[in-house]
């Protein structure tokens, strides 16, 4: 990045307002240009300053984050980082955010924390470096709609997915195109961990398939998706008799937990080529080398491609390991999934 990334800070409490802005000024690569306590001074700031990269809180007098997110995301389409308390409320509101097109999103720090907003300087530069401002109304309106796979039928196949920042715009996109009987799906996204459970909650709403955060020892059934759990376990699948979830207290993997790397080395060991991998949008490499493991252990592999990515980190990692198979536009990936998983008249899986 040749020059600093410059930030406004949006946030009604004075306090917080000071703590977001000395973590990021912190950054010899990020300089907070501006704060407002609420959206008139914030639209103010943002027409005078020009930021590269807002941070937004969600619940503001007079009109809350969202409102205010989403006149931006209309009017002067920007990478927006959404700031939330980590409560059910706050993480409802939160995905919808995501939804409307927030590039990610942190939580606001509890008593005693020790290193508060620890990724927030590395989710703004990234932000920064996006092609978020170009994206935010050329993805949904490059989307394909729905195609229908005619001759899909339930087979063996088991379908593991990989999500970072961007991913929950993505991971909507994909699992739409699921039908009631898709394939075993499990999913690690990075997510603080009051966030998933919501999040699955939205996605079974919106979605075909039974969508539920996964718990251990669920089985793997055809029509139902599991979404690890954030923050606290790694999700694995196990038992090939009869494949269900694991959740293990292993330490992070590639700076996450749950790990895409972990998913996926579980997956390759239990399905091999009766397996498909998927890495979508995300900062960093974690999924790669498991994504390359399970190419190497006959699944097939697919990764998002560069222009349909909100950050082109993860796929790209995996796409120069030789992990991906194939790389496809976010709009085409569901639609792939299920030809591949597909059960034929001819018997191949």
């Amino acid at each position: 990045m040749s020059a600093p990334a410059r930030v406004l800070v949006v946030d009604d409490s004075a306090t917080m307002r000071g703590l977001i802005s000395a973590v990021l000024n912190a950054d010899p690569d990020i300089s907070v240009v501006g704060q407002a306590a609420d959206a008139l001074e914030a639209r103010q700031a943002i027409k005078q300053l020009d930021p590269d990269v807002v941070t937004l809180d969600i619940e503001m007098p007079n009109m809350n984050g969202l409102e205010f997110l989403d006149k931006i995301m209309r009017l002067r389409p920007m990478p927006v980082i959404m700031v939330s308390t980590l409560t059910h409320r706050g993480a409802e509101a939160t995905i919808a955010a995501l939804e409307i097109g927030a590039f990610d999103c942190v939580g606001k720090p509890q008593p005693g924390d020790p290193h508060p907003f620890r990724d927030l300087a590395d989710k703004v530069k990234a932000a920064a470096r996006s092609q978020r401002k170009s994206m935010i109304t050329s993805n949904r309106a490059a989307a394909p709609a729905a195609t229908a796979v005619s001759d899909y039928r339930a087979g063996r196949k088991i379908v593991a997915i990989g999500a970072s920042t961007g991913g929950v715009e993505a991971l909507i996109t994909v699992l739409q195109k699921f039908p009631a009987n898709c394939p075993p799906t499990v999913i690690t996204q990075h997510m603080p961990h009051t966030f998933t459970k919501s999040f699955a909650e939205r996605l079974n709403r919106l979605c075909a398939p039974t969508v539920q955060e996964a718990t251990d020892g669920a089985r793997l059934e055809v029509g139902r998706v599991y979404l690890a759990p954030g923050g606290e376990r790694h999700l694995e699948v196990h038992n090939a008799a009869a494949p269900c979830c694991r959740l293990v207290d292993h330490p992070p993997v590639n700076g996450h937990r749950p790990s895409v790397d972990v998913l996926f080395d579980s997956v390759a060991e239990l399905a091999g080529r009766n397996a498909i991998g998927v890495i979508l949008t995300g900062m960093g490499r974690d999924g790669a080398a498991g994504l390359l493991k399970l190419r190497h252990a006959g699944a097939r592999t697919f990764g998002q491609n560069e222009k349909t990515c909100v950050v082109y980190g993860m796929p790209r990692v995996a796409y120069e390991l030789g992990a991906v198979e194939t790389q496809l536009p976010l709009g085409s990936i569901g639609e792939e999934i299920l030809k591949t998983a597909a059960a034929r008249k001819e018997g191949i899986e």
